[in-house]
């Protein structure tokens, strides 16, 4: 194990990330453990990372939802000439799994994980942030009880934003997203959506950035098979939820995470009757 970081004892490596290493780490004084996510400056163009944790920890300092990680702290060190050599990020450390490595079994764990989702997405949404990168290793479920938690707000911004650069994940970017138009809550309904894909369907949803960015490059919904299509098992009013969510057009898929929550809370209900009539 490195030595301390800012202080912090190192317990262990939780994994890496884009330009960082993530640790679980022990408070000096608390004791108490959280996650910290550190960065060390090599070159000028390296200094992003550095705004990212910036950027990550002006967002995730004002949460307070339960389905989304908080931050703590944020550390840096700077060299002679004033320019930031080190940082680490103090996150609440969360125990739980990303949906790219295991999705919560049966359709009802998958809906459950999603309606928790949605709410904490809400949450973001209404203290003025979009999350833009919302994919299955952004999303965290807790195997002991079943709590989901989203993660990384290393590319949140405030609604309305204009990136200066494309900024996304490609199989989950939203159109807009690879246009470098402004972002919303249906930027994250999008993301969301392809995520909502890919675990119920095995399949990855095809994207703008996937397909190509020319002037020429489009995508049509009606060309792209929907959950249910591929697995028949996927009861159809969910299969079409994913599917409104990812239209192309903002304007036409739901108009933010509480409607989303809202119908996968009905879907659920619908499920759980039918389960219940079965076993009567």
């Amino acid at each position: 194990m490195p030595e301390p970081l800012f202080g912090y004892e190192i317990v262990g490596t939780l994994g890496q990330g884009a330009g960082s290493t993530i640790y679980a780490v022990s408070h000096p004084e608390t004791r108490q453990l959280c996650a910290l996510k550190h960065v060390v400056v090599n070159s000028e163009k390296e200094q992003r990372f550095v705004e990212q944790l910036r950027s990550e920890f002006e967002v995730g300092s004002k949460v307070q939802h339960s389905g989304l990680r908080r931050c703590l702290d944020l550390k840096l060190k700077s060299n002679w000439r004033g320019k930031v050599s080190e940082a680490a990020l103090v996150m609440e450390l969360v125990d739980g799994v990303p949906l790219d490595v295991e999705c919560p079994s049966g359709t009802m764990g998958i809906i459950d994980c999603f309606i928790q989702a949605a709410n904490g997405l809400h949450a973001l949404h209404v203290l003025g942030y979009v999350h833009c990168d919302l994919k299955p290793a952004n999303i965290l479920v807790c195997a002991e009880d079943g709590q989901t938690k989203v993660i990384d707000l290393g590319q949140a911004c405030a609604t309305g934003t204009k990136k200066e650069r494309i900024q996304g994940t490609p199989d989950y970017i939203s159109p807009e997203q690879v246009k470098r138009e402004p972002v919303s809550a249906r930027t994250d309904v999008f993301n969301l959506g392809a995520t909502m894909y890919v675990c119920l369907s095995g399949e990855k949803l095809p994207t703008l950035f996937t397909c190509g960015k020319g002037e020429n490059s489009f995508l049509v919904n009606d060309r792209i098979r929907s959950p249910h299509e591929i697995k028949r098992s996927v009861p159809e009013n969910l299969s079409n939820l994913v599917m409104e969510c990812v239209k192309i057009k903002p304007e036409r898929r739901p108009a933010d995470m509480a409607e989303v929550a809202r119908r996968l809370d009905v879907i659920r209900f619908g499920l759980e009757r039918r389960q219940l009539a079965a076993t009567a």
